[in-house]
């Protein structure tokens, strides 16, 4: 009762807030940046949740979505194994104490837009037999893990990226079932765990894996203290499990990828909350090794923060400057990168997961993106890929991570009606191959 008194209570309070700016131009390398709007409380449109019935998702001309498994336990991130299986990690972690009254506040009311199914902490392996589209065979590959998100394969080690550490698996092909308890690499910061999501990939030869490790706060309001180790990405030691800082300065860096040929190590970053709907731009940007991105003293180049006391300007001058805007209050949460088998005009780009917004007045995200590329950098505004997640006021779905299939197609993990959905181009026939 005490929480929903505050909640009502806080009703008028974002009320009083005022309207929220209009759109702003927030994609690309030079997004609007507004004046800062501070409140006693951001404005929130929390998602309406609703099933899908006879809807689903929309995707370009040319192009079919269909859902290839359901009634999952929070699927979060995908892996498609070489003989064209799926692993989904599935799991919800965190458990941040509250710190402000209006934390309690919003956080009530955002876990109103989620799935009330409790999190699996497993891996479910999907398997199309015959090639036909279809994932007859369905089986928990491994259990009693700890809010399993990032995953990553090397040869034949499974790695998982749980919220408090990095654990391997032998793998071999035609596997359904993991052999043998997981062995642990290394520990991964787990203590507050505000942003609790560990995003992974591997590097093109296997010997490290980089790991996004969120900040524990939204912008040091707990203490530089409990910041030891976060907001930033680790390289880690596959055969060692020793690691090091690889970049620093990302708030929250929720899915990586490595770009092929090339090898560049890219991510995308949650920004920080609470200065309006148009700030901060969440984005999409390469990783340099040594490089300082800003949180928590600056944001998107040398824009202070001023709400961080004391300040760093040593730090806010060396800020690097992200690649690429993906407008505010966005959150996304999955990134892949494209082939040819996806078809011409989405060959050659990156896939973004947006999960959507909270806290603004008219919602964001809620989509799938596609960014496309040419010399290996970002070339061009963002094409919607998959949309139709929010309709008349209800959200039917919710995207997390993305997975290109080489085979032609894109796995989307959908965290809120607990679905996978595979996009395909109508012209490509399936492919049937072998199965061990």
């Amino acid at each position: 009762m005490k929480i929903r008194t505050l909640v009502l209570a806080s009703a008028a309070l974002l009320a009083s807030c005022g309207s929220e700016n209009g759109e702003v131009l927030q994609y690309g390398a030079s997004p609007e940046l507004p004046q800062k709007q501070r409140g006693l409380l951001p404005s929130m449109t929390i998602a309406d949740p609703a099933g899908w019935g006879d809807q689903r998702p929309v995707v370009p001309a040319g192009y079919t979505i269909q859902p290839i498994a359901t009634g999952l336990k929070i699927p979060r991130q995908t892996l498609v194994l070489p003989n064209g299986d799926i692993l989904i990690a599935e799991g919800m972690g965190g458990g941040a104490p509250v710190l402000r009254p209006k934390d309690l506040i919003a956080g009530y009311i955002k876990k109103q837009g989620t799935s009330p199914v409790k999190g699996g902490n497993r891996l479910t392996l999907l398997r199309d037999a015959d090639g036909d589209g279809v994932y007859e065979g369905r089986s928990v590959f491994a259990g009693n893990l700890n809010a399993p998100y990032g995953l990553a394969l090397v040869g034949n080690r499974l790695f998982v990226a749980n919220q408090d550490a990095i654990v391997r698996f032998d793998y071999q092909p035609g596997q359904t079932r993991a052999s043998g308890r997981p062995v642990r690499l290394t520990r991964l910061p787990s203590e507050v765990n505000h942003h609790w999501t560990k995003a992974m990939t591997a590097s093109p030869d296997g010997r490290y894996l980089y790991v996004g490790i969120g900040s524990n706060s939204n912008t040091a309001e707990r203490g530089m203290e409990v910041e030891e180790n976060r907001a930033m990405i680790w390289q880690v030691d596959a055969e060692t499990g020793a690691s090091r800082p690889f970049a620093t300065g990302l708030r929250n860096p929720t899915a990586l990828a490595m770009l092929p040929d090339l090898g560049q190590l890219w991510a995308v970053v949650n920004e920080r909350d609470e200065l309006g709907p148009n700030l901060v731009p969440d984005y999409l940007t390469s990783v340099r090794e040594g490089a300082f991105y800003g949180w928590p003293y600056a944001y998107w180049g040398p824009n202070v923060d001023t709400r961080v006391q004391p300040q760093r300007p040593d730090l806010v001058k060396a800020t690097v400057r992200p690649d690429y805007g993906l407008q505010s209050h966005t959150a996304p949460l999955g990134l892949a990168f494209s082939g040819p088998a996806l078809g011409e005009r989405f060959a050659q780009g990156a896939f973004i997961g947006m999960h959507g917004s909270w806290n603004r007045e008219a919602p964001v995200g809620y989509k799938v993106i596609f960014v496309p590329f040419s010399g290996g950098k970002p070339a061009g505004p963002p094409v919607d890929f998959v949309k139709g997640f929010q309709a008349d006021g209800k959200t039917m779905g919710r995207p997390v991570g993305v997975t290109v299939d080489p085979r032609g197609a894109l796995i989307v993990a959908d965290d809120l009606s607990n679905t996978i959905w595979r996009v395909t181009p109508q012209q490509v026939p399936p492919v049937r191959t072998a199965r061990r």
